[in-house]
């Protein structure tokens, strides 16, 4: 009997990590409105300057402008490099995690971000909380995290 639950729950985890990635169309403003990274609803990221610089695939691998894996979207929101190491994470409830689990800042309900201080440093225009992970993608595989600088 043992054995069958570890079975199940083996099974059951096994699918969570392969759930697809809910996949839309989220821009990243800085404080200055000006855009600092995208995502369109196929996946491709896009950079300020609206050139493509990867894709996120539907199962979370994040690829490169050459295509090649650069790392892995987890389902709870967890970016990971091809090392498989954590580099930041975006909550559920929308609080902004680096590498080493400490929050450097949130994404409110209608798009605002925030820095750990609170002030209002930039805005997710198309933000839900389905899509943080792509969000994740932008802010730590693009580069642009660094509007929580401010």
């Amino acid at each position: 009997m043992r054995w069958i639950v570890s079975l199940a729950l083996l099974i059951a985890s096994a699918n969570l990590a392969h759930a697809d990635l809910h996949l839309g169309s989220v821009t990243i403003r800085n404080a200055s409105n000006s855009t600092v990274g995208s995502v369109d609803s196929d996946g491709t990221i896009r950079n300020s300057s609206n050139s493509s610089v990867g894709k996120i695939d539907k199962d979370g691998t994040v690829r490169n402008a050459s295509n090649s894996s650069v790392g892995k979207i987890d389902s709870d929101g967890t970016v990971r490099n091809s090392s498989n190491s954590s580099i930041g994470k975006v909550d559920s409830d929308g609080t902004i995690r680096n590498s080493s689990n400490s929050s450097i800042g949130k994404i409110d309900s209608d798009g605002t971000i925030r820095n750990a201080s609170n002030s209002s440093v930039g805005k997710v225009d198309g933000y839900s909380s389905d899509l943080r992970g792509m969000v994740a993608a932008v802010l730590f595989f693009g580069g642009s995290v660094s509007v929580l600088a401010r």
